[in-house]
């Protein structure tokens, strides 16, 4: 019989995460939602609820399917329960080494046809895939933030993908409702590497005075028409996300148009991450963000 998948395992409970689980247990498959903290699992578990009755109550769904598809969310700290799923979404910080201590802790424990995932947006899919026991099996799968709402999956074969995993990975993303775009296996693939830099220079904007965060976001939500400015969209992001994926493009392109802008990196110091953290280009800890700058 041809291998189909049917349980999905993800790694990460966190805003990625338990976005990806949210969007496979509505489209009818068993999730298994794994996290070394058990905390973090019940507050993924806490969102998704959260947003799921947001969107029932939009009418986008009924109550039953909403109640059916919360039933199929399995938490746990267990790696030892992703050794029945078919595909494994690995949903962790975008920190190399970490992803990779992640894939060398699971493998054991997979089945050998399980397709393995990540959901990086930006480091190798071939390099990552060379870490582990089955880079045949291995794709990029990555997905928008937010992903429930976000339309696009980017889908990014490494040079070892075998055809199977391509295609299986294709209809599981078409299966959740959402649209692919293959990119080729390039630092921070397509979306990042053109949005990144977009966010980096409206920094680099702000750090030479150019404008103010007020005035740099007004100017692009009114004169470029984007949903929200690209100081608003790097804290949405998280500043620590936005840093990583640019050293990713530096080091990986090795051209000076992607080097970080020292006010970014003096932000992450600061721990000013963003709306994760209260602060970044705004401060979120009164009634409406307020600039910093």
């Amino acid at each position: 019989m041809a291998f189909e998948i049917k349980r999905v395992g993800i790694i990460g409970a966190g805003q990625m995460g338990n976005g990806i689980a949210h969007v496979c247990a509505l489209a009818g498959y068993d999730v298994v939602l794994n996290d070394l903290e058990l905390d973090r699992i019940k507050s993924g578990l806490a969102t998704i609820n959260g947003n799921m009755a947001r969107q029932a109550a939009k009418g986008l769904y009924g109550e039953d399917e909403k109640k059916a598809a919360l039933g199929r969310i399995h938490g746990t700290d267990q790696t030892a329960d992703l050794a029945d799923v078919d595909l494994v979404i690995e949903a962790a910080v975008e920190k190399e080494e970490i992803k990779r201590k992640i894939f060398s802790t699971v493998c054991p424990f997979l089945k050998p046809e399980a397709i393995l995932a990540t959901n990086t947006s930006s480091i190798s899919i071939t390099r990552l895939a060379a870490s582990t026991d089955r880079p045949e099996r291995f794709i990029g799968i990555h997905f928008m933030n937010p992903v429930p709402i976000m339309q696009l999956v980017e889908l990014v074969r490494g040079i070892a993908t075998e055809d199977e995993t391509f295609e299986l990975s294709k209809a599981f993303v078409s299966r959740l409702g959402k649209t692919y775009a293959v990119s080729e296996d390039f630092p921070a693939f397509m979306v990042n590497r053109i949005l990144l830099p977009m966010i980096n220079e409206a920094i680099y904007t702000l750090y030479e005075g150019v404008g103010s965060v007020d005035a740099i976001d007004t100017a692009m939500r009114l004169g470029a028409n984007h949903p929200m400015g690209p100081l608003q969209l790097a804290d949405f992001i998280g500043l620590d996300t936005c840093l990583s994926i640019m050293q990713v493009l530096h080091e990986g392109l090795a051209d000076s148009k992607y080097r970080p802008c020292p006010l970014l990196v003096k932000y992450v110091e600061a721990g000013w991450l963003g709306r994760k953290t209260q602060r970044g280009f705004y401060d979120y800890r009164g009634e409406k963000p307020v600039p910093t700058r």
